[in-house]
């Protein structure tokens, strides 16, 4: 029991160092001890996109809520070597997790790649059920304009 305690904040530790960097942090009021925090994280493979995930984070306390919110844009180069790296399952890859409790919950984002649309989507979601919910957001990025749009999709599959 004791290890499973010490291990909670070692992991904890190594979530927060996952490439993300506060950039806003907004009160919502004196009475409470909840803020919106607003991250900027950089895509480790894909990194001509960057998303900012917004979420409530609660000082004080053992678990903080499961909502969030994404949005993700080019900017930089995105190009084909970079599509050719990245998993292209329907599950996708997970980009980024923190830890949202010492109770395993966690938010993780999930780069998934639409290839007959050539676009990226970017899945920021709740690992536990919350009010009968798992808490989820989407934003897409997509390839068109960049130099790894191809005009026959299934030429980026194969690579």
């Amino acid at each position: 029991m004791l290890k499973k305690l010490m291990l909670v904040p070692l992991t904890t530790l190594a979530l927060y160092g996952c490439g993300d960097k506060e950039v806003g942090d907004v009160s919502l009021g004196m009475f409470t001890l909840k803020d919106i925090k607003l991250n900027t994280l950089n895509d480790p493979i894909v990194t001509g996109v960057t998303c900012h995930v917004a979420s409530i984070e609660a000082d004080l306390s053992l678990s903080d809520p499961s909502d969030s919110s994404i949005s993700c844009r080019q900017t930089g180069e995105i190009t084909p070597e970079m599509i050719a790296e990245i998993d292209k399952s329907k599950s996708g890859e997970i980009v980024f997790k923190k830890s949202k409790s010492i109770f395993f919950k966690s938010m993780k984002v999930r780069r998934i790649y639409d290839a007959d649309n050539q676009t990226l989507m970017y899945l920021s979601y709740s690992t536990k059920e919350t009010s009968g919910s798992f808490k989820h957001s989407l934003s897409t990025v997509p390839l068109w304009g960049t130099k790894a749009y191809t005009t026959n999709p299934v030429e980026v599959e194969q690579q």
